[in-house]
């Protein structure tokens, strides 16, 4: 009997737009002139529909081959939401999870759907598990888990689908599996055409010393705890949301379990609505958190990266992103759980605690695709060199001129940030910090004059140097707003007045 792996579509699948119609005609061109069988990855932004693209592609390929298809996801999430894609496009799929040790009725499907870890335990067994695939689609393709099971399918063209075609790991680019790149609208074109919400960015300064690099090219978790854990940020976090999101319904990313629990207790004692998610919430609290954030105006779900994919909730007004990242992949997924347009909302918040916009650009930015595709090494180099002259922007020297004015000190190295953390890692209160650098200008200035009316005239030439110092310190810190500043200003020359007045004489 011939399996045909198609029955009619049920009356709640999605209706196609025209856009993700044309991407199903020329992928599937694609597909049909690839006379030497290459490899294809496509990509398109975050929200714009991938999992309903690639499902209808593969429809079209049963209907037209009557040959074996596989579906690969990288997480349990993706797997049971790529499973509804399926089921709506009308495809008789077998899913293929932990607890499917054989499948002997395998012959009666045209369609399998599995996890990449959980098909790779039983390849390495059986060779012969999963026979006969003619077409292999990849979701989220620019994770390098998907590669270890390439080679069981050599016969198999592969589809790869990815908002960012840009490896997570550097020395693995996607080009060494995937020989084409099919590009679809930027996020900026699917803003105007109206199928995706616009982003509005609020920055907040956050100094990041300490920070280091994982094997993996991002920032190690245990770095970013160091930071994101303290009380200082959570503050900088409850301002921010206070400030540019209450009221919304909002996600926060952390860089860990540890933050984000930490982050919600944070939120619960001011009497904000906030649920932690993580992965190892059972099924029946996951739901009942989704279930709550659907329902609740205002309600802010606090997580770490299972939000990122496979999730979709579209009323979702704020993205707070808690962390700093290197990898514009998941820059980019985070942000996109914010995007989904509905008939009342056509622009979302975005709120960035990791200094994330200036590193990796705005999230509408412009990318070119083709060129990050082909030469991921130079586009990575040019982030680095982008992050390092952040650094370097956070660097002040004094001027030869105003050194001139301190002919009796030689000593004109103050560091602020070192100054903030050796507190900070000790417990105590960071505003002690300005008080050790009121104490370093009041020595400066007393072995350079005789009596208070010249100080006067040399705590004036040393104000740059005072607001630089106060810059640094409130990136550190929680209150980065323009006030805060000023206030922060005021009171450091008021109590440095006060300790010279004390100390000098009035006039000689």
């Amino acid at each position: 009997m011939r399996i045909t792996g198609i029955k009619d579509r049920p009356e709640t699948a999605k209706k196609l737009y025209p856009y993700q119609e044309e991407y199903i005609k020329n992928i599937f061109h694609h597909l049909e002139e690839n006379e030497k069988r290459e490899n294809i990855i496509f990509q398109l932004p975050t929200g714009g529909g991938k999992t309903v693209i690639f499902s209808e592609i593969a429809r079209k390929h049963i209907e037209k081959n009557q040959s074996k298809i596989l579906i690969l996801t990288h997480r349990i999430e993706l797997l049971k939401q790529t499973a509804n894609a399926i089921e709506d496009a009308g495809i008789h799929c077998k899913l293929i999870t932990s607890e499917v040790e054989d499948i002997p009725d395998q012959e009666e499907y045209l369609c399998f759907l599995a996890m990449v870890e959980t098909l790779n335990n039983r390849l390495k067994d059986d060779e012969e598990y999963l026979q006969d695939i003619d077409f292999v689609i990849v979701d989220e393709a620019h994770y390098n888990s998907f590669r270890k099971i390439f080679h069981y399918f050599r016969n198999a063209i592969i589809l790869g689908v990815t908002a960012t075609p840009l490896s997570s790991n550097q020395n693995l680019p996607l080009a060494h599996n995937y020989k084409r790149l099919i590009i679809g609208d930027s996020i900026k074109e699917l803003i105007s055409k109206g199928y995706l919400s616009d982003a509005t960015t609020f920055t907040y300064d956050v100094h990041l010393g300490g920070l280091k690099v994982g094997i993996d090219g991002d920032y190690t978790v245990s770095s970013l705890d160091r930071i994101y854990m303290h009380f200082d940020m959570h503050e900088k976090l409850l301002n921010a949301y206070n400030e540019k999101a209450k009221g919304k319904k909002t996600l926060i990313f952390n860089s860990s379990v540890a933050t984000s629990k930490s982050v919600e207790k944070f939120f619960a004692d001011q009497g904000v609505p906030i649920r932690h998610l993580d992965s190892t919430n059972n099924r029946q609290d996951r739901k009942e958190v989704l279930q709550w954030l659907k329902e609740t105006p205002d309600a802010i779900v606090t997580s770490v990266g299972i939000l990122t994919t496979g999730f979709d909730e579209p009323t979702v007004e704020c993205i707070i992103l808690n962390r700093a990242t290197r990898s514009l992949t998941l820059y980019h997924q985070m942000i996109g759980r914010g995007s989904r347009k509905l008939p009342n909302k056509s622009k979302f918040s975005i709120i960035d605690l990791g200094n994330n916009a200036r590193r990796l650009g705005l999230w509408q930015d412009y990318i070119d695709w083709r060129d990050v595709f082909v030469n991921p090494e130079k586009f990575l180099e040019h982030l680095y060199e982008r992050e390092l002259q952040m650094e370097k922007g956070l660097l002040y020297d004094l001027p030869d001129t105003v050194k001139e004015r301190f002919p009796n000190s030689n000593d004109f190295n103050f560091d602020m940030e070192h100054n903030y953390y050796k507190l900070y890692n000790k417990g105590k209160k960071t505003l002690e910090a300005i008080d050790i650098s009121i104490e370093n200008h009041f020595e400066r200035i007393q072995n350079n004059t005789t009596n208070y009316l010249d100080s006067l005239e040399l705590i004036e030439v040393l104000q740059d140097e005072i607001k630089y110092r106060l810059n640094v310190y409130i990136s550190c810190l929680s209150k980065a707003s323009k006030n805060y500043f000023n206030y922060l200003l005021e009171t450091y020359n008021e109590k440095l007045h006060a300790k010279l007045k004390e100390a000098l004489p009035f006039s000689e």
